[in-house]
């Protein structure tokens, strides 16, 4: 089994299904995007594909061919687990409960902006 640190943050690496390194194939590629020489003369990204179910994940978030080598295992570790398990993923019940959270969220902004609306008309009745 690889071992995976806290996964970019979010769950909890041992309830996810576990990788193993014959199941990986790891390829370095040269990234894109802004920063110039940089990034077109580094081969730093990292191509990492699970070979069972045919994910593939490119991680090209730092400069660092081992940090970038730990996020795209961490990365592919949420997605494969979100495959096999689906819904019974600790990763979609995040991602479920963190949308309701932006949801609310947004809903009691509305109710304030209403609300502070309400007020500001409430006020000019008043002055007249």
């Amino acid at each position: 089994r690889v071992p995976v640190l806290q996964a970019a943050g979010k769950t909890n690496s041992s309830s996810l299904l576990g990788l193993t390194e014959a199941e990986l194939k790891e390829q370095f590629v040269r990234g894109n995007g802004p920063g110039g020489q940089a990034t077109n003369k580094t081969s730093n990204c990292v191509v990492l594909k699970h070979i069972p179910s045919g994910i593939v994940v490119k991680c090209h978030q730092t400069r660092s061919v081992e940090q970038n080598r730990k996020i795209a295992r961490e990365i592919l570790q949420e997605k494969v687990d979100l495959f096999y398990r689906g819904e019974d993923s600790d990763v979609f019940k995040e991602k479920k409960a963190s949308e309701k959270k932006k949801q609310e969220k947004k809903r009691r902004a509305k109710e304030n902006l209403e609300r502070k609306k309400h007020f500001k008309e409430m006020q000019q009745l008043d002055k007249k």
